[in-house]
């Protein structure tokens, strides 16, 4: 009886110590502090009992609850849906800010062209095709924002007796991100000790198409190991399908993983 009182006590004092700190909550931890300066792209607070500064992007916290009780939410973050598969690509978002990508994780670079099939093609609805494809690129890599770097267009250019003509044409280059990462330590516990799996599915985007393509493949792929390297789950295996050994995971749930 005296160690459950004991235990009771010892919570009750742990709660009231975190009421007299800030609290940050980010997307994927829960931070416990002071807050020292709010400034535009960034907060600065230090940690209990500590004196360093420490710096973190609006762009990963979700809301900070002062020690007031006063609660501070952030649209930064708020603003970034979830994407669960590259089938999400509609909630991928695009920015030409690059202040916009502070404290997100970089996944790499993404590209896409769409060309018109005729002279007379709608230039904004090619635009329109290779920003799709420039979102699905970036979905498949696990991101829900692409920053954009360059974007070409071309319009119809109708031929001549002498000279051929040539239809709308529309390219983007970019950086694909992500506000949250796959969680190491869940996917380490859903995996277990198996290391053989089966490859259902290959989903391929080609540069001359506009959609992905699905092509079923029911082969074996054996995990020979699993680390985590800059935030990212990283896996290095042995199949026939997989041409890179080593890859990243993109997503995972209770019965799959991707990458």
């Amino acid at each position: 009886m005296k160690t459950t009182l004991l235990i009771i006590i010892l919570s009750l004092a742990s709660l009231g110590l975190q009421a007299q700190m800030d609290t940050i909550y980010t997307n994927h931890e829960k931070l416990v502090g002071t807050i020292k300066e709010i400034g535009a792209d960034d907060v600065k607070f230090v940690y209990q009992n500590e004196e360093l500064v420490n710096t973190i992007f609006k762009n990963t916290i979700q809301k900070i609850v002062f020690k007031s009780g006063r609660i501070q939410t952030f649209t930064q973050t708020s603003s970034l849906k979830t994407v669960k598969s590259a089938d999400d690509w509609e909630n991928v978002a695009v920015t030409q800010l690059e202040s916009e990508t502070k404290g997100l994780y970089k996944l790499g670079e993404v590209s896409s062209k769409a060309k018109g099939t005729t002279e007379l093609a709608n230039q904004e609805r090619v635009k329109q095709r290779a920003l799709r494809k420039l979102k699905i690129e970036t979905a498949m890599l696990g991101g829900n924002l692409v920053y954009t770097i360059n974007q070409r267009s071309q319009g119809n250019i109708i031929g001549t007796k002498y000279t051929s003509g040539q239809s709308t044409e529309t390219s983007f280059t970019g950086i694909a991100y992500s506000n949250v990462l796959p969680d190491y330590q869940k996917f380490i516990s859903k995996m277990g000790d198996r290391k053989d799996f089966i490859v259902w599915s290959l989903e391929k985007l080609w540069s001359s198409g506009s959609d992905m393509s699905y092509s079923q493949e029911e082969k074996a792929i054996i995990i020979e190991k699993v680390y985590q390297e800059g935030g990212s789950i990283m896996v290095n295996a042995s199949s026939k399908v997989a041409k890179q050994p080593t890859f990243r995971v993109s997503y995972f749930d209770d019965h799959r993983f991707s990458r």
